[in-house]
């Protein structure tokens, strides 16, 4: 009995479900001896203790960073700086199967453009919704630049619900930006081109037939989708319009999009001519839009105020200039950065070819529109404000500037240099420069919490930077982008840790106060994730089936440790295939994966979620399927046959499965394993159930999951007793096997709940 009992605890150990390892020894190093052997100083201690945190902790904010050339998102936590998912949003992401199943498809399929798949994007400004100007937790967007696509995803499972395409714009970089109750999101145009889709004009009628634009895509939270037939633009000069910000508080209402290369210049070294950057910096100012986006959104509901360009609601300049909601601001040479600070009264522009940033008023700006105070008209007669008229203050800060951020302080702003690599402290109200930091190398944007925010959070800031040259091992030509996080809790920025980031080149990214996320652990059992109904294709346990129709054969199955069921499909030749699988697992991150040899398909199934792959059975064979994710003692053996028959293939007659042989001896161990593995289980759920395990939903949860491991028994336990009557110990000693198998499954999960509930000192 010992024996076997030893034996029994040493499969609970392979099975993933010991408790603890005996002590560990530590070898006898002190900090100081740590410190000298490692060249650390103290202030190195102090930088690492601000951003450790300590085994099963949490972050207290959340970073979504954009993916740039990858198409995808990137998410980690702050302080730790430790990445914790990849989100696929316009590119295939094989891990969570996005691209490879069904229904991720059909969300990839919203970005083709002309009809054409396109499989790679360039991520660059992600977005948090808002309710009254703060971050709510419940929705990000992102937008794609290359081609100019918008993608919302879901915050309550992290995954890619929408992807759009803009049907006037060919690249766009000003987006995405959220108004203050994510009312619409703001996408604006890059490189001017005409709107009309696929219309061809020669760049000598660049500055009649090519536009910019901007376009308000209207959000219904409800369904959390982009609704394209409520949406509009407004028709903008061949300016290279660039990013934006929302109004908030005093400027709700209003948004404002800067541009470059108002020049209008068009370069071709092909012909003699210089190249764009010589033609498109040549002025000393450029333009900053001013949009009534509330008035603008009334304006666009009345057909006699539109164009209808690809199916698309356009105002066109005539019209915006006529109805006064839209004006431009002089403002440095090739701006990049336009923000709006948390009180709403001030829009701070960055200059790259200049010095300073420059800081306009609101007020000044509403009282310019009111009393009709405008020192000319562009080419094109949209009302110009004076650059006097407009600026609260402008504060030289280094060479450069790109983008501001905020703090919680009142009046305290960051501001990116580039060319200095550098970060900036300044106050925008005062007009005065408080602090520097260098940074590695040529920062592009940067980060503060929550800082495009009504209420930033202060805290910390993180340093998005181009080149990393000496920051990391060396890795080949190709760098990994280096993200800096900085203390800005004190008068003094101190620089804390640096973070390569391997994934494209990440642009921009946002920081949230992690409790305000509330993603789910689980999905309704049946639930097509990227819809949030429930799906056509769902099954319980005992439902499955396999239906044909003709040459097509659909496949509703289930997925739970350790088994796929069915376990052998079988087809002909040319058979369509569709194969639906439901995850039945309850229990967190029990998730499971499914590929089929050589198919080219994959899918994740996470607790709840329903799935379904398809392909054409072109090649006769012998294809194993199984589990992609690791989720049980009995992985590996969580698998089954795809056998695709030759057309009139028939068996051979007498033919029998492959089979072991069993005797009573072995049917009897395995009832003596059953018995001693539930002593385990019943000494695991005394102790649960002694203590206030109720309190813990996590543990509830647990249980529930344990719980429907063990109700699968009895009917396995009838089979094998069955089988043992009529002495066919082989199937007597499988279903018995079966048994011990839920029973390792529900022991696996009680003794993470008694772990859990250890930790937490339950009582």
């Amino acid at each position: 009995m010992k024996k076997f009992a030893v034996k029994t605890t040493a499969l609970l150990i392979a099975a993933g479900l010991g408790v603890g390892a005996a002590g560990s020894a530590f070898a006898a190093e002190s900090l100081q001896d740590v410190m000298k052997r490692r060249n650390l100083t103290q202030q190195d201690l102090l930088a690492a203790a601000k951003t450790y945190t300590p085994t099963g902790g949490r972050d207290e904010f959340l970073a979504f960073a954009s993916g740039g050339q990858s198409g995808q998102m990137i998410v980690y936590g702050v302080p730790s700086m430790r990445i914790l998912k990849y989100i696929g949003v316009f590119t295939p992401e094989p891990w969570q199967g996005y691209g490879f199943d069904e229904e991720s498809k059909k969300v990839l399929a919203g970005g083709n453009i002309d009809g054409k798949s396109i499989t790679w994007g360039d991520t660059h400004h992600p977005a948090i919704s808002e309710t009254n100007g703060e971050y709510d937790g419940q929705f990000l967007f992102i937008n794609d630049k290359s081609n100019p696509r918008l993608a919302v995803i879901d915050l309550r499972d992290f995954e890619t619900k929408q992807i759009v395409a803009n049907p006037i714009m060919k690249s766009e970089h000003g987006g995405a930006f959220a108004t203050p109750n994510t009312e619409y999101i703001i996408e604006a145009s890059q490189y001017a081109s005409p709107l009309e889709n696929q219309k061809f004009y020669p760049l000598e009628q660049f500055n009649e037939k090519y536009r910019g634009a901007v376009t308000y895509w209207k959000f219904d939270r409800e369904h959390g989708q982009l609704k394209a037939d409520q949406s509009f633009s407004l028709e903008l000069p061949p300016y290279s319009q660039d990013l934006s910000d929302a109004g908030k508080l005093d400027s709700d209402g209003w948004s404002f999009t800067n541009s470059f290369c108002t020049e209008r210049y068009v370069g071709g070294i092909e012909k003699g001519r210089p190249p764009y950057e010589a033609g498109c910096s040549a002025k000393d100012t450029d333009y900053m839009h001013v949009v009534n986006w509330k008035r603008a959104a009334e304006i666009a509901k009345d057909d006699k105020n539109v164009k209808i360009i690809n199916n698309h609601r356009v105002i066109p300049m005539e019209v915006a200039i006529r109805e006064g909601i839209l004006f431009l601001i002089p403002e440095p040479k090739s701006p990049h950065g336009v923000d709006v600070t948390p009180n709403g009264k001030f829009i701070v522009v960055s200059g790259k070819l200049d010095t300073h940033v420059s800081v306009y008023s609101f007020e000044k700006i509403m009282d310019a529109i009111k009393n009709k105070r405008f020192e000319s008209k562009d080419p094109y007669g949209i009302p110009v404000i004076g650059m006097k008229d407009a600026l609260h203050t402008q504060v030289q800060l280094g060479l450069g500037p790109l983008h501001t951020q905020f703090d919680s302080k009142e009046c305290v702003a960051y501001t990116s240099l580039y060319v200095d690599s550098m970060v900036a402290k300044w106050n925008f109200c005062e007009g005065k420069l408080l602090d520097k930091i260098a940074i590695h190398y040529n920062i592009g944007h940067l980060m503060t919490m929550e800082g495009d925010t009504t209420k930033p959070k202060g805290k910390y800031l993180v340093a998005l930077n181009k080149l990393s040259i000496d920051r990391f091992n060396p890795v080949g030509p190709l760098h990994p982008q280096n993200h800096q996080l900085i203390d800005i809790s004190n008068d003094k920025m101190q620089l804390l840790y640096d973070m390569p980031l391997p994934l494209g080149e990440p642009h921009y990214v946002v920081g949230i106060q992690a409790d305000k996320l509330k993603p789910a652990v689980r999905y309704k059992v049946g639930t097509n994730s990227r819809t949030d109904e429930a799906h056509p294709g769902k099954v319980r346990a005992g439902e499955e089936k396999t239906v044909r129709e003709g040459n097509k054969v659909t496949v509703y199955g289930t997925l739970i440790r350790s088994h796929i069921t069915p376990e052998t499909i079988e087809v002909e030749q040319g058979d369509e295939v569709t194969i639906y699988l439901t995850n039945l697992e309850r229990a967190q991150d029990e998730t499971h994966g499914f590929t089929v040899s050589t198919y080219n398909v994959h899918a994740s199934v996470e607790p709840g979620k329903t799935i379904s792959v398809k392909f054409k059975a072109d090649k006769e064979g012998v294809y194993p399927y199984y589990c992609t994710e690791f989720c049980s003692a009995l992985h590996l053996e969580m698998q089954g046959y795809l056998l695709v028959k030759p057309k009139g293939w028939k068996p051979e007659e007498g033919a029998q499965l492959a089979a072991a042989n069993y005797t009573e001896t072995d049917y009897k161990n395995t009832l003596k394993k059953v018995a001693d593995t539930q002593a385990v289980i019943d000494q695991v759920v005394a102790y649960i159930t002694s203590v206030n395990y109720k309190a813990y939903p996590e543990v509830v949860a647990l249980m529930e999951d344990a719980t429907d491991q063990l109700g699968k028994m009895p009917d396995a336990k009838a089979k094998h007793e069955a089988a043992a009557a009529k002495q066919d110990w082989e199937q007597a000693n499988l279903w018995a096997e079966q048994v011990w198998q839920y029973q390792v499954k529900a022991a696996d999960i009680g003794l993470r709940a008694k772990t859990f509930l250890e930790q937490k000192g339950a009582k």
